[in-house]
């Protein structure tokens, strides 16, 4: 049985010309400029108070993070599995955009979200500084399968799941099925109830949300602009100042404001679909033309290690591994991912119209995090086959966590040399681009409440963002770090908000299968 569509009627709709929900605004917004202010008034208060935040919330909350992303993915793929899998999303019943363009803005999400910056540089880190669930003495062949195996476990199954999974399905229930907005309220309202959630307190949900994922965003965006502008001056000789840095800045803004302006249907696909065929291309002459055997013989070995050693991994405390470890590496991947969860929720239900719900989670929780792996060993498992012979040594730059260092130097040792190096440099910009556009978007849709915002909304926050990279470049790349362990706080009243899908999510798919008639009612005793 179908429901009626509650949705805009296309992408170029101008309903939703308003700003949207004033506390959302007025809370994000004021958020922007306060931590702009703050930090022009005092830079180390500022640094120093986010420094100590992070640091008790990676401490205290580390385990909890942990457990809410195991849990997504394994009752994700209990629901992908069940009968209630067959559901179609978002009341179509063919597939809104073709496979390979929905593929595309998938993986064009996360992996551009922050594994352009860490695909050459995490996996090299881990084979010289050996990751504690492992013994393996660092810097030989035995650490090239734990090194793979721990960058897989940062940006695999978990990662991804907690991103579009559970969250999408209730999501899309809720909006196209029950006329709900497309608001991060909407994950808490079968908790709460939809009165409280249409109030001031859903706005202040909404908001949470949106300013986590401004940090998440502004912080690619600005180390973007730090590492072209180091790769133009180690390739080209052109300065390596501020003005670079904002020309790099005005360049990309442009781009993504543009994609996202134009919508899911035009500027976003396009941009998509582009960075895919480039990254293609890129890996074909990786693992053709470079160090084909080890790169076969590392991804076997490493996805196998992953595998096998998953669970020590992914449940590694500060009991068993050190602080810093905890603190810069696995708590703070998963409560950056965490943060981005809500609206990342809107942008998959949004573009899985007419997909299952099995086909929506397998594409987000296997696919995608299959292919960042096979990513990550290209661009890592080369770094790590030119450390290990020689022709390369990063061991200084990464354990100053210079990853645009690290990603300039495996850049230049790969087949190509400086061809290769630009053509990744530009892959870098475009995946930031494709995460511009599509938060840019998302934000949208959670002032507007439904998926055709008004293109100049979109704008305005493709517009903000830039900006607020600008100013914090201005005053140091110091200031950009501190926004991004901004992010772990964040992630804890996010975390609140994701945390109902576990059980609302499969109710939502069983709900959905049996108002399509793939199953039965349930009786009024089970009711």
């Amino acid at each position: 049985m179908t429901q009626p569509d509650h949705s805009s009627p296309s992408e170029t709709s101008t309903t939703g010309s308003r700003l949207g929900d004033p506390v959302v605004l007025i809370l994000s917004i004021g958020f922007i400029v306060a931590f702009v202010a703050l930090s022009l008034y005092d830079i180390d208060m500022v640094a120093n108070g986010i420094s100590a935040g992070f640091a008790w919330t990676a401490r205290t909350l580390g385990s909890y993070f942990q457990l809410l992303l195991l849990l997504t993915f394994f009752i994700g793929m209990g629901v992908a599995m069940s009968p209630a899998g067959a559901a179609k999303v978002g009341n179509l019943q063919t597939p809104e955009i073709s496979t390979f363009k929905w593929l595309s803005m998938i993986m064009c999400t996360l992996l551009a979200g922050g594994g352009v910056f860490f695909a050459a540089g995490e996996p090299v880190y881990h084979f010289v500084v050996t990751p504690p669930a492992f013994d393996t003495e660092a810097g030989t062949v035995d650490a090239v399968a734990g090194a793979l195996a721990q960058s897989f476990m940062h940006w695999g199954f978990l990662a991804w799941a907690v991103l579009g999974t559970l969250t999408a399905v209730v999501m899309a229930h809720a909006h196209y099925v029950k006329g709900q907005p497309m608001q991060p309220r909407t994950l808490l309202t079968p908790v709460l109830g939809e009165r409280l959630m249409s109030g001031p307190l859903g706005g202040v949900v909404d908001a949470l949300c949106v300013i986590a994922v401004v940090a998440g965003t502004v912080g690619p965006i600005g180390f973007l602009a730090t590492q072209v502008s180091f790769g133009l001056h180690e390739l080209f000789g052109l300065p390596q100042g501020y003005g670079t840095q904002l020309a790099v800045l005005a360049a990309l803004g442009a781009i993504y404001v543009t994609s996202a302006m134009t919508g899911i249907h035009r500027g976003i696909q396009l941009l998509s679909r582009f960075n895919v065929f480039l990254a293609l291309v890129i890996a074909a002459v990786i693992f053709v033309f470079g160090p084909t055997l080890f790169l076969t013989d590392a991804f076997t070995q490493g996805f196998g290690t992953y595998l096998s050693s998953f669970f020590t991994m992914a449940t590694m405390t500060a009991e068993t591994a050190p602080d810093w470890w905890m603190k810069w590496w696995t708590v703070f991947f998963f409560a950056w991912f965490i943060g981005y969860g809500p609206l990342m929720a809107i942008f998959v239900a949004r573009i899985s119209r007419g997909r299952t719900i099995r086909q929506m989670i397998l594409a987000v929780a296997v696919m995608a995090p299959v292919a960042t792996t096979l990513w990550f060993t290209l661009l890592g498992g080369s770094g790590i086959f030119y450390q290990l012979n020689g022709v390369i040594d990063l061991t200084e730059a990464l354990n100053n966590f210079q990853f645009d260092v690290a990603t300039l130097t495996v850049a230049q040792a790969l087949p190509g040399g400086t061809l290769m190096a630009l053509a990744i440099l530009l892959l870098t910009t475009i995946f930031v681009a494709t995460t511009g556009d599509s938060m840019s978007y998302a934000i949208s849709v959670v002032g507007a409440g439904h998926d055709a915002p008004n293109p100049l909304i979109r704008a305005f926050w493709g517009i903000a963002m830039a900006i607020m990279a600008a100013i914090l470049l201005y005053m140091g790349a110091g200031q950009i770090s501190a926004l991004q362990q901004f992010i772990v706080i964040t992630a804890i009243p996010v975390s609140l908000v994701l945390l109902p899908s576990l059980w609302t999510g499969p109710k939502a798919a069983y709900a959905m299968a049996r108002e399509q008639g793939l199953i039965d009612q349930p009786s009024k005793r089970e009711a």
